[in-house]
């Protein structure tokens, strides 16, 4: 999709001027000073920086895990700020995915029931869930996880289980931060070709990521530097995008 095509469709995620300051006084830190941005549908955004310039905190605001200190975040039109906490809840299940770099799988539960239990907090029966589970492991190529509890797994299989639950339904956007993290490069890639086609059939996606070779899958690179996005880079091709991902990386290292 070109970016002239997306500014025609209502964004997905908006962050309006976000700030997000931590602690007070002395102690204070300020982990996001004035961020606007937006995701539209079928757009794949990645966020690159060094370490502590805010990338983390970037994806825990847009998923509604956390409240900015002043300005909005708005997922598909709602004011994540203006939700009760049920509502919120609801947004966060039907319409976000999270794939979180600590994998976040309740251990007494198989895969299956991990990743089918945001479906059947919605409503649909257990069969039906499970089903979309299946499917969801069948699209990760582990479809032999489904009855094994995150203990018995490796924490490369941990990884695409928790990617699984994170796409399991109709999710209209999908944040994660380093999905590929805990993974060989093989199946790295294999994963983001499935957040890529998420993105083409309609959905929008986030990713935090350190590795510009990842970034290159994204239509879109924002680097942060300090809280602040310090740069944009559009692409129209995986090529271009990993030589300005590069680039910029080094740059905001320096």
């Amino acid at each position: 999709m070109s970016h002239t095509q997306e500014s025609r469709q209502a964004p997905v995620l908006h962050l309006e001027n976000v700030t997000r300051v931590h602690g007070h006084g002395a102690a204070e830190v300020q982990a996001l000073r004035g961020v606007d941005l937006k995701v539209h549908p079928g757009e794949f955004v990645a966020v690159m920086g060094p370490s502590g310039s805010g990338k983390s905190t970037l994806l825990t605001l847009a998923g509604g895990l956390d409240t900015p200190s002043s300005g909005r975040v708005l997922v598909e039109g709602a004011v994540l700020g203006d939700l009760n906490r049920k509502k919120l809840a609801q947004v966060r299940r039907r319409s976000v995915g999270y794939v979180f770099q600590d994998y976040n799988l309740i251990p007494a539960l198989t895969a299956a029931e991990n990743i089918s239990l945001p479906r059947e907090l919605d409503g649909l029966s257990a069969r039906a869930a499970r089903r979309e589970a299946l499917a969801a492991l069948e699209e990760l190529g582990i479809p032999e996880l489904a009855d094994r509890f995150p203990d018995d797994m490796s924490g490369g299989q941990q990884q695409r289980v928790a990617i699984a639950r994170a796409l399991i339904g109709d999710r209209r956007l999908v944040l994660a931060d380093e999905p590929t993290g805990a993974l060989d490069s093989t199946t790295g890639e294999a994963v983001l070709a499935v957040l890529r086609a998420r993105c083409d059939a309609g959905a929008a996606a986030m990713m935090v990521t350190h590795e510009a070779r990842h970034a290159a899958w994204a239509d879109r690179v924002v680097f942060l530097r300090d809280g602040r996005m310090v740069d944009e880079s559009l692409s129209q091709d995986a090529a271009s995008l990993l030589v300005s991902a590069a680039t910029n990386s080094m740059k905001v290292d320096e």
